[in-house]
């Protein structure tokens, strides 16, 4: 179905992977492979089967950025092209956040520049002690403009500049401290680690992470009276839920 991914649904689970598979580029985002990407979302989204979906990349790394060719072929073509071709790409990072379903990034090696960015959007990061993140487009008198609206907002203002001013690369424990990434595991035991932790995401309330989902990113931009209302209604919301009123009787019982 797919030329540059493996998608692959574990229906016991309910864990739907993703895996980039551009292993000779470093699973580099061309426009194939985003709207590739786009479109299985949207297929994991409406699928009941599925309660998480996992980005991870087949090869030596996660996702080396943007294919640096097909910029430069935009650029050929004038600044209308280049426009487009950004825009498809900040598609894919909105996406990540309008999806109910929580999306969790399974990074090993390099996840590099857009790649980095698409690590950033999704609502988790789990990586190997190994693996390494950057901004390294100011190298090249670049700039990594989308991908900033994500990185500002895991980190801050001072250390997102900082990251993307020097372009330098950062251990995953690194990123971790700063926030970049959740969870951190010895790439020996990465395989079964990030599947017990897929696994445990996968087995919570869907409408209660779908629901926690929806009230972190609405209310990001709002005034705190704003946020407070935006909470009301949404907790009402999951009190009529089947999983809240199960969760309630539950403790009523005991």
């Amino acid at each position: 179905m797919f030329e540059y991914l493996i998608v692959d649904i574990d229906e016991t689970t309910g864990v739907n992977r993703i895996q980039l598979d551009r292993p000779e580029r470093r699973n580099a985002l061309c426009a194939a492979l985003v709207a590739e990407l786009k479109e299985a979302l949207s297929l994991a989204a409406a699928d009941p089967r599925v309660r998480v979906i996992a980005i991870g990349g087949e090869g030596p790394d996660f996702c080396a950025g943007a294919d640096l060719a097909e910029v430069h072929a935009t650029v050929e073509e004038g600044v209308l092209a280049s426009l487009a071709d950004a825009e498809s790409l900040g598609e894919l990072f909105t996406l990540l956040r309008k999806v109910e379903k929580p999306v969790v990034a399974v990074v090993h090696g390099r996840a590099l520049a857009g790649g980095c960015g698409l690590a950033s959007a999704c609502d988790l990061v789990i990586a190997t002690e190994s693996a390494s993140f950057g901004y390294p487009e100011v190298k090249l008198g670049f700039v990594p403009s989308m991908v900033a609206a994500c990185l500002r907002r895991n980190l801050g203002e001072k250390r997102a500049f900082e990251l993307m001013a020097f372009g330098d690369s950062i251990s995953s424990p690194a990123a971790a401290l700063l926030g970049l990434v959740n969870r951190v595991y010895a790439d020996e035991v990465f395989e079964a680690d990030a599947a017990v932790f897929l696994e445990a995401l996968a087995g919570r309330s869907a409408s209660a992470l779908a629901l926690t989902k929806r009230v972190l990113y609405q209310t990001e931009n709002q005034s705190f009276e704003a946020a407070i209302a935006t909470g009301a209604q949404i907790n009402a919301l999951a009190r009529m839920t089947d999983d809240c009123q199960a969760g309630i009787q539950k403790f009523l019982d005991k």
